[in-house]
């Protein structure tokens, strides 16, 4: 089963970077977790985010930050509103669904029909 996540929101900060020291050159970007199967797709509530440079093409670790980065990000992961947790079913998980509830209502039918 997959397990990868996708980008949901990308945010500019206008701080400087740590490692070259560049302005307005960071980007944090939030991610949201999604399992996808032939059956279903599941969207869960898990998220998570990487904050890189885009002037030094670094990914900035949360030991690097200076306070006004930590501000601003602490802003930012406030503000952001991850979408919905969701479940849906493909196409090939109704038909099995379907199935199996035919299957059970003949061993329901059967089971009590034998009783009579």
């Amino acid at each position: 089963m997959p397990k990868k996540f996708i980008e949901v929101k990308e945010v500019s900060l206008k701080n400087n970077c740590p490692v070259c020291y560049s302005n307005e050159h960071l980007r944090v970007t939030f991610y949201q977790k999604l399992h996808e199967s032939k059956l279903y797709k599941w969207l869960t509530s898990e998220v998570k985010n990487e904050m890189t440079c885009v002037n030094c093409e670094s990914t900035i670790y949360p030991v690097q930050w200076t306070d006004d980065i930590e501000r601003v990000y602490e802003y930012h992961l406030k503000a952001f509103q991850p979408s919905k947790s969701s479940f849906r079913l493909k196409g090939l998980g109704l038909i099995v669904i379907f199935f199996v509830a035919i299957v059970l209502a003949g061993i329901g039918f059967t089971f009590f029909y034998s009783k009579l």
